[in-house]
């Protein structure tokens, strides 16, 4: 079963996705930051790994939760998304303890689970201009598992899978022709290619090896 949590607003303005007052738990929690001009929702990559996922997960629930940010060419407010990424972790962890917490992000929703993992998305540190503070513990323990697509600071020699809190249990895809995650990237449209196989598959499968 798949449920999709609608939007609220919350303090300071932030737009963020809480869990869903519903009776039963999810037993997978997938909270996704959609890519840069994307409508609100998970965004097309997302859905893809989020379809992926779901036959991998051998009848277990599933929740998604999108992660409700400006996702504007100001880039600066996707800060806003790591404040609303980190609102939604406590808020699913806290009302759901047994629920696996997934994180994912494409583009610039890639950048904001770089500051929930203490990575700055440009290749500085927590703090610098446009960054967010990292998820705190213990609800970064809580993750299970991290999906990123795209992800600026991998150009920067910064993927999630070997850099910051998650390291180990996040899984960062790039197109070797993206320039926006690759330094020899030259092909934009490369960028667009993660709906495509074999980025949807790849992320669903190290998902749900992580998963159990």
């Amino acid at each position: 079963m798949v449920r999709v949590a609608a939007a609220m607003t919350i303090a300071a303005g932030v737009m963020s996705v809480p869990i869903a007052s519903a009776d039963e738990c999810p037993d997978v929690a997938v909270i996704f930051a959609r890519g840069t001009g994307e409508p609100p929702g998970v965004g097309k990559v997302g859905q893809a790994f989020v379809e992926n996922l779901i036959p991998r997960l051998n009848g277990r629930t599933i929740e998604t939760f999108a992660v409700n940010y400006p996702a504007s060419f100001d880039f600066l407010e996707a800060a806003d998304g790591a404040e609303a990424a980190a609102e939604q972790v406590v808020a699913v962890a806290s009302r759901c303890p047994n629920a696996r917490i997934v994180l994912g992000g494409y583009s610039q929703g890639a950048a904001v689970i770089d500051m929930l993992a203490r990575v700055h998305p440009l290749g500085g540190v927590i703090g610098d201009l446009g960054s967010a503070p990292p998820l705190a513990a213990p609800f970064a323990d809580a993750i299970a598992a991290v999906a990123v697509f795209g992800n600026p600071a991998t150009k920067f020699g910064a993927p999630l899978s070997q850099t910051g809190e998650f390291a180990g249990k996040a899984i960062d895809l790039c197109s070797a022709e993206d320039p926006i995650c690759s330094p020899d990237g030259d092909n934009m449209e490369a960028h667009s290619d993660y709906v495509l196989e074999p980025y949807p598959d790849d992320s669903a499968g190290f998902v749900a090896e992580r998963l159990g």
